[in-house]
């Protein structure tokens, strides 16, 4: 299964260094959908590469797209391309049998409340020791499927399978201004 990141990328690093596409950094985690740093760092990832683009750029909705919009912390984007293998369970939580025998609503999962998925999320790590991660659905557009990994997919093993700096002019980066109203600077 290959699976997509959009982070800041130190292209200076091996992938599991600090700023490397299997970098998991749980000392900066906290704030985000399935952060546990006491028991687990994790990636945020989607099989859908316009995702994880779309997640990045959000925060900029109502302006115009320029070059330093894709530098963060004094790092390029980047987008990766992440292989786990066929077979490796994830929890889907777009699955109504699951939801049900983890006693979840489809509402809860998706919810904004931060210390609710977190919670959840914690528990599904601890109750579920063979998953690397949970699949659910983006809240920007159902359709496309996020997975939160668990640093145990390290041990999967999770591999780095491609990255690359993202530019104004990438197809991806002009998909996910359109898709979120967005200008692009020239």
């Amino acid at each position: 299964m290959i699976l997509f990141r959009c982070f800041p990328w130190d292209g200076s690093v091996d992938a599991e260094s600090r700023g490397g596409a299997l970098w998991f950094p749980r000392m900066l985690q906290g704030d985000g959908r399935h952060d546990a740093p006491q028991h687990y760092g994790c990636l945020y990832v989607s099989e859908e590469p316009l995702s994880t683009v779309v997640e990045q750029l959000a925060p900029l909705v109502g302006t115009k797209i320029a070059a330093p919009d894709l530098v963060r912390g004094g790092l390029p984007l980047a987008l990766a391309a992440l292989e786990l293998p066929n077979g490796v369970r994830l929890l889907n939580l777009d699955e109504p049998l699951v939801l049900a025998a983890e006693k979840l609503r489809p509402s809860l999962v998706a919810t904004h409340e931060r210390p609710r998925t977190q919670a959840d999320a914690s528990t599904l790590y601890a109750r579920h020791e063979d998953a690397v991660g949970l699949r659910w659905w983006s809240t920007f557009e159902s359709q496309w499927a996020n997975v939160t990994l668990f640093d145990r997919a390290l041990r999967a093993p999770l591999r780095l399978e491609d990255i690359r700096t993202i530019r104004l002019e990438d197809e991806v980066l002009g998909e996910a201004a359109r898709f979120l109203g967005l200008g692009v600077a020239a």
